[in-house]
Parts: structure tokens; sequence; C-alpha cells
């Protein structure tokens, strides 16, 4: 059987429409649960590259050189660093990516990237492999654009790469390797299990992968590892690390977009996010998305107000966010950002609903990294009636604030620090 029979035989709907999910009828063949990676394409990769790595605290994870692969090569002559880099702040092999935007450019083409595009995707994680196969008959159905299918090397992640209307490339994905105490990805001798087709369901474990390389007399201990450069200096509440603060969370992603209603409807309807609020911002409606509990993963601005944010011409990014372990580290990363050449700059509050403190500083390629430490939960009942909106004055900030209901509760951080 065919991967693509497999996915129209797999995907049981019910009398009434719905889809058969793991035993629970839903109106989708997969549920969101989070927003897994996010990557950019850089203008200034160099410069964006020690930013995320040296002031932020993402480690590489695998640096992937494009110009290896036969098929491609000629297409990224001239490019000086042709790697993807794959980084990440906790145990998943990658929760950012960056690249050289020609080389982005070169090998998706403009139909994956417009001249307005720095984002290279917006990743969110589903429960099943079955749900990721599932996925991609559904989007046929509705006439969605895919980019691909299949099973990336390095990350080993099953995965879909789905369009939304203004060609912002999402993925939904499942099973990404994790990096643990060895600090190692895995070996390339590995990557003979990555697809560039749907899969035939069922796959093999990867457990059982693991077995059989290792009985082939692969080197488990060969692959990559990136070790912190920098002396471990700061005390983070009992943990010696090479910055003042620890990021345990990437997102929500902020997008401007031409056209809010139609976008807004493709990701509640067609991609199953939940409405949380909108804010009225200078006449302007800006939209935002839950997937779980947290106020928001995802929101939508007018591009009409990009200018006026400071957000450049060739970007669709309004903000990438970055939660901190808690509130005292947030107030560190402000200081230790504006040492080194980063300091918070002016930001409405009421732009980033859900958050009580946030920082926005300026990557090289000039997109908005917003840095907080607590984000609202939404529970059965909805958000709260008036948004909370964030203090963004930092100087004004308090050395305490009081605690909320809701502080520390969400998805935990897993693992060490460092």
């Amino acid at each position: 059987m065919s991967g693509a029979d497999a996915s129209k035989q797999s995907a049981l709907r019910s009398e009434d429409g719905l889809y058969d999910v793991g035993g629970v009828l839903l109106e989708r063949p997969f549920k969101i649960r989070r927003l897994g990676h996010f990557g950019f394409s850089a203008r200034n990769l160099a410069e964006c590259l020690s930013f995320y790595r040296d002031d932020i605290g993402f480690k590489v994870s695998d640096p992937m050189d494009f110009a290896k692969i036969p098929p491609v090569a000629k297409l990224l002559e001239g490019i000086p660093d042709t790697h993807q880099y794959f980084m990440r702040h906790g145990t998943d092999h990658h929760s950012f990516v960056l690249a050289d935007r020609r080389v982005i450019d070169r090998l998706y083409g403009t139909k994956a990237h417009k001249p307005t595009h720095s984002i290279n995707q917006l990743t969110w994680q589903v429960g099943s492999l079955r749900e990721v196969v599932d996925a991609i008959s559904y989007f046929e159905e509705r006439e969605v654009p895919i980019n691909r299918t299949g099973r990336d090397m390095p990350g080993s992640n099953w995965h879909v790469y789905p369009f939304d209307p203004e060609s912002h490339r999402n993925e939904l994905y499942y099973g990404i390797e994790q990096i643990g105490w060895f600090a190692k990805g895995k070996p390339p001798a590995l990557y003979e299990r990555g697809f560039h087709t749907t899969p035939d369901l069922p796959q093999i474990s990867e457990e059982e992968e693991v077995a059989r390389a290792q009985a082939a007399g692969v080197d488990l201990a060969s692959g990559f590892s990136e070790r912190e450069a920098r002396e471990s200096t700061y005390d983070v509440d009992g943990i010696l690390l090479p910055r003042p603060f620890k990021v345990v969370r990437i997102g929500p992603v902020g997008l401007y977009v031409e056209d809010v209603e139609k976008v807004s409807a493709f990701y509640t309807q067609v991609m199953g996010f939940i409405h949380t609020r909108d804010v009225v911002f200078e006449g302007h409606v800006c939209r935002f998305f839950r997937c779980n509990t947290e106020h928001h993963s995802l929101a939508l601005y007018p591009i009409a107000l990009r200018e006026r944010l400071g957000g450049g011409p060739d970007s669709t990014c309004m903000s990438f966010g970055l939660q901190v372990a808690n509130y005292r580290q947030l107030r560190d990363a402000v200081a230790y950002l504006a040492e080194r050449g980063r300091p918070a700059v002016e930001f409405p509050g009421a732009l980033f609903p859900g958050v009580d403190y946030a920082a926005a500083v300026r990557d090289p390629d000039g997109h908005t990294v917003l840095l907080y430490s607590f984000m609202e939960q939404v529970g059965p009942d909805g958000a709260r009636a008036e948004p909370l909106n964030p203090s963004t004055q930092t100087a004004a900030w308090p050395e305490r604030i009081p605690g909320r209901a809701d502080h520390f509760m969400g998805e935990s951080y897993l693992g060490p620090w460092g």
C-alpha cells in the first residue's frame, strides 16, 4: 500500500464527519499541542548566529551543509555559508533554525519564500505519526499547498509542510530527536531512515532504529556536539551558567499579514487554533490564537502596522517570543543584553496581551525578540475578561512582583538548565 493510500485509509471518520484521533473524535485528524520550533532565513547570518548562540544561549545541535548535497550544490554557488544551523534551548534536537536567506530562496523558490518573508518555518507538534500522515490527505482535500512530506535528518521528525494563505511555511511534526546528557545528536550513519515521501504505516520505533544501528557497528557517540565556549560565572538560581538567564520556552510568534480575516480562517478552521481575543491598536484589529493552555502561541497583525512598529520591509515577522525561567532572570537578561549592545527598545505592551512584563530587543536582522517570564494560562472558561498587558518600560520595573494564581503554571521545562 502506498503512503497516500495508507493516509486515506487511516483517516477514519464517524457518521457525523469527525475524525478518530487516538480514539477521540475531533474535527481534524490531528491536534496541535505546541510550537515546536521556529526559524529565520537571515540576511546577516554570521551576526544572527552570534546573537542567538552567544547572547541568547541557543546551542547548535547540528550544522547541516546544503552544499554537500550533490543535487543542490550548484544552486548555492557564491554563497559563503551554506549551512542550516539547527539550534536548541533544551533537549529537543532543535527549537530554532537559522540559514542564509539566499540558500532558502534558491532551494524553495518564491512559493515558499516571498521577498517579504524572513520566516523559514513555523513548526507545530502533533501527537503521533498517524496524525502527521492523516493530515496530508486532509490538506490535499482542502487544496492547501504542501511544500513536502517525509522525515528530515538531522532531527528525525516526521512531518508535512503546508502553506498558509500568505505563503508562510508551516510544519506539523511528530517525534523529534532528543539530545540527552551526552549532548550529542545522532551520527550521520542513522540518516538512512530519512524519508522524502509520505511514509507507509506502521514504521519501526526510534528504539529499534538505534538498536539496529548499534548492531551494525555504528558508533553512537560520533554525532555532533557543541560545547559552551564561555565560562560559567553567573549564579542563576543556584546553577553556574554563562548568562544570567535561561530560555525555557520559545514563542509565541507574531506575523504581519495582508488579510487578517483570511489568514485567521486558515489557522482556526484548517489548523484548529482557538481564538483567544482581539486587540484594537490604533484602529487596527490584531488577533491572538492558542493551541493549548497558554494565552496565545500565534498572533496576527495587519501589515499596515509594520512600519509603525519598526519592522523592516523585507520581513513578515512581527515578533518572536522567548520565555525565561522567572522574573528575576528577565530583569537580568535585559541588563545583560544591553551590556552586549542589544538594549530594550520601545514597544507597545497592548500588542502582547496575556503577559505581565516583557522586553523587546532587536536581532541583527532587525527582528523583534520579545523576552518574558510569565504568560496567562487559559482554562475551559476562556481568557480573562480584561486583557493583561505587559509593562515594557524596563527602567520602571520593580525588583520583585506579587505572585499570580497562574505563575509557574503550564508546561514545565524538563531537565537541567545547562
